[in-house]
């Protein structure tokens, strides 16, 4: 065994022989700098002749205890040398290495002893005598480990052989049991070190400006993940982090009640302050357990009052940077649940004052469209969680967190409820100005994508019915007026609301069916016509009640017709009745359309006009001027309809008639000319019609219309459900009755039980006499 430690180390004659001494030393905890190195300076050896064969004088017990003096083994010269040969002796030769061990365990026990009472502290409580106490602690470290690496190297036999064959522990582990036993579980120490990196530690979150003597502080992390005790020490940091940061979250919250959004903003900055002094200070391990405590110290008790009263302005401002910044944050301290919350109660007050807003209901489509791509990208954009990860990326996947999706979805559905009916009725109205419009220069992608974000406005409405009612309407005046800008997006958008939304919209395929199948007609009708014959430029469609929505009596108003016109509209009707006998027609003349020439003094122009229009216009073929009150005797128009048609005509940016005297209103005394002077650039001119807006009255005609069917709807539902439960608890018939039609609508309490009351009072239902909260079918 000798032989070969001999030839594990063999001395040089001459020379610095243990200037390369060091001493490395795993861990499982490794400072952020890397691996700690202690590194000896040059020791002076002496070398004799021989290498002593006994021990040498003094003993080598004396030697070992000048190496483990701390006063001792800087001032005086030590014979290495003979202390490496003197341990040969004993330990190979006479078998005296447990005399030595017991000898060096004694001194060993005696100065760290003596270091930890010279460890005890003398003053506390400043950041001086913190810095100090921490520096001389870390010089203490410093210096009996540098003491037991050399022992380690002149004693080599002694850990090298002997340890081995006695299975005892290393010189290393030795010392290190006696640092544990002194130093580490020693109360009074304990608590002053403690006490002493609370006080530095505290001073640099105060100030930050103590950076020198976190270093210091480092240099000790290192000593202690050398003789493992780290964890208690992260255990103490992370307990001094929450108590400073907990004490900091009260005083803040209340210096900054009425500025949340600021204290936001500091805590984010606190956040990550404490994350930088943590990879000065940590291990790489303990860096993301401080930044979540020092989250979770801040928020705790905060989160309701920051979401509540940050996320709103957030939203408005589009600030997505500091809502991610947030979520996060929230993430960490479990407040993801408070922030969805306060998410969808602000995107509900932000709808609900969108669609209450009854001055701004021309706007309030675009409003919402606004809105809802905002809250859409901060759902994709903010609150993302993490999926998954691949080895071959660092970059996680991640997808938005599906509480907030629900939340927007549920948020806005609830917004559109603080006003029944008409954001239904204003998403029709929008769709219908956007068929109108057309695409612009938009590409039909770009296009299609606008249409699918109003369309998905109306998922949120529960009245469907008053959506399906007004857009069934607007759709049969494009089509019958021509004022689609393209029947591909036409059919596109009716394939979409049938297929994915309500398959009630199947009305919208019988009108383009209706439109075909008049066109065949008109083409045979001019078949029999001859050539130059005026009936050639009649165009008729023909319109099927239940495929259109019209009353049996809506545009039908009375209309005093040229002569001409009438004739041509009888020899139609003559055709059709050949063709259909038992059916008659019905001309709904308000959605009617004429071309007329106009002849002017620049030239003849082309005029595009309604029904009404054009009658009012061949008036002037007679006399040059004309008066309110004969026009109105004349034609026999409605008094409204008749001044909303002279306006487009005399008052409009096409003045095709002069009014006298000039103003935007018609007055009963008025007096209308031809205007042979009215020039445009364009050949053909169209004249809008004023009539063909969405007026008040034909909205609340439509919303009577929509009443009724409501009314049918339930009537039907009662009957089904009780003809097939046949008796029925009136509360129950009630809940069935909604869960029956709320596809359609959601009907009010007050509603159904008004139908009941009729259908009661019809005889298709009755009270039980024996008890009248139960409902009985009558046969």
């Amino acid at each position: 065994m000798a032989g070969s430690v001999m030839q594990l180390l063999t001395l040089p004659r001459t020379g610095s022989a243990f200037a390369a001494l060091s001493h490395d030393q795993p861990s499982s905890h490794t400072a952020s700098s890397g691996v700690r190195s202690v590194k000896l300076n040059k020791i002076k050896v002496v070398w004799g002749e021989q290498p002593p064969r006994s021990i040498a004088s003094p003993t080598l017990q004396q030697q070992i205890r000048r190496i483990l003096d701390i006063e001792k083994s800087s001032g005086e010269t030590i014979a290495y040398e003979g202390i490496y040969w003197d341990c040969h002796t004993l330990v190979c030769v006479q078998n005296k290495g447990e005399d030595l061990y017991n000898e060096l365990k004694l001194e060993l026990e005696k100065s760290i002893s003596r270091l930890a009472r010279g460890l005890l502290p003398k003053e506390a409580g400043t950041t001086s005598s913190a810095v100090s106490y921490i520096s001389e602690f870390v010089a203490s470290f410093e210096w009996i480990e540098k003491q037991v690496a050399l022992l380690q190297s002149v004693l080599t036999y002694l850990d090298q052989v002997y340890v081995k064959q006695a299975q005892v522990l290393s010189i290393r582990l030795l010392a290190f049991s006696f640092i544990a036993k002194f130093i580490f579980a020693n109360p009074q120490l304990n608590l002053a070190l403690k006490e002493s990196l609370k006080t530095l530690i505290n001073a640099d979150r105060d100030t930050s400006t103590h950076a020198e003597h976190l270093q210091t502080i480092h240099r000790l992390v290192s000593h202690l993940i050398t003789h493992q005790q780290y964890i208690p020490f992260e255990k103490f940091y992370d307990e001094t982090l929450r108590e400073y940061y907990t004490a900091e979250s009260v005083r803040l919250a209340e210096e900054l009640k009425d500025e949340p959004k600021q204290f936001f903003a500091h805590i984010r900055t606190r956040i990550d302050e404490e994350a930088q002094r943590s990879q000065q200070l940590l291990s790489v391990e303990s860096w993301k357990l401080m930044r979540d405590a020092t989250t979770i110290s801040l928020l705790t008790g905060r989160m309701s009052w920051i979401a509540q009263t940050t996320l709103q302005s957030c939203l408005e401002e589009k600030d997505f940077g500091t809502l991610k910044a947030m979520y996060e944050l929230f993430v960490c301290a479990s407040g993801t649940s408070v922030m969805c919350a306060a998410f969808k109660n602000d995107v509900q007050r932000v709808v609900s004052g969108i669609v209450k807003d009854a001055a701004a209901d021309d706007r309030m489509v675009e409003r919402l469209l606004e809105f809802r791509g905002s809250a859409d990208s901060a759902v994709k954009t903010c609150f993302l969680d993490v999926v998954s990860s691949t080895p071959s990326t660092s970059d996680a996947a991640r997808r938005p967190n599906r509480e907030f999706v629900y939340a927007l979805t549920d948020a806005f559905q609830l917004g559109f409820r603080a006003r029944r009916n008409k954001p239904a009725e204003m998403i029709a109205r929008h769709l219908d100005k956007l068929m109108r419009k057309g695409q612009g220069t938009m590409s039909d992608d770009e296009f299609d994508a606008l249409l699918d974000s109003v369309l998905v406005l109306y998922r949120f409405t529960d009245d469907k019915d008053v959506f399906r009612g007004f857009y069934h309407r607007a759709l049969s005046k494009r089509l019958l007026l021509q004022k689609s800008a393209s029947s591909d997006f036409e059919t596109k958008v009716l394939t979409k609301l049938k297929e994915q939304y309500d398959p009630e919209f199947s009305m919208g395929t019988d009108m383009f069916n209706d439109l075909h199948l008049s066109k065949d007609m008109v083409d045979k009708y001019h078949e029999k016509m001859n050539e130059g014959d005026i009936g050639l430029k009649l165009n008729a469609i023909v319109l099927k009640q239940g495929a259109w929505p019209f009353s049996q009596d809506e545009g039908s108003e009375s209309i005093t017709l040229p002569v001409e016109m009438m004739k041509q509209l009888t020899h139609f009707g003559q055709f059709y009745g050949r063709m259909h006998q038992n059916q008659k027609l019905v001309w709904k003349h308000s959605v009617a359309t004429a071309t007329l020439i106009g002849r002017f003094k620049a030239g003849n122009k082309e005029l595009s006009v309604s029904l009404y229009q054009a009658v009012i216009l061949l008036l002037f073929n007679g006399p040059e001027e004309w008066s309110f009150s004969d026009i109105k005797n004349e034609t026999r128009l409605d008094d409204g309809v008749l001044r909303l048609t002279l306006q487009s005509l005399a008052c409009g940016k096409k003045r095709v008639l002069t009014k006298i005297p000039l103003g935007k209103d018609i007055g009963d005394h008025d007096k209308f000319r031809f205007n042979d002077g009215f020039t445009d650039a364009r050949a053909k001119i169209h004249i809008n019609s004023i009539q063909a807006k969405v007026s008040d009255a034909e909205s609340k005609q439509t919303n009577e219309m929509i009443h009724v069917e409501r009314s049918h709807l339930l009537d039907a539902a009662i009957v089904r459900i009780m003809k097939a439960k046949k008796e029925m608890v009136y509360e129950r018939l009630l809940s069935a009755t909604i869960d029956a039609v709320k596809s359609r609508f959601a009907p009010e309490v007050k509603a159904i039980k008004t139908r009941i009351d009729d259908l009661m009072s019809r005889e298709f239902v009755r009270r039980d006499d024996d008890n009248p909260q139960v409902l009985l079918y009558i046969a």
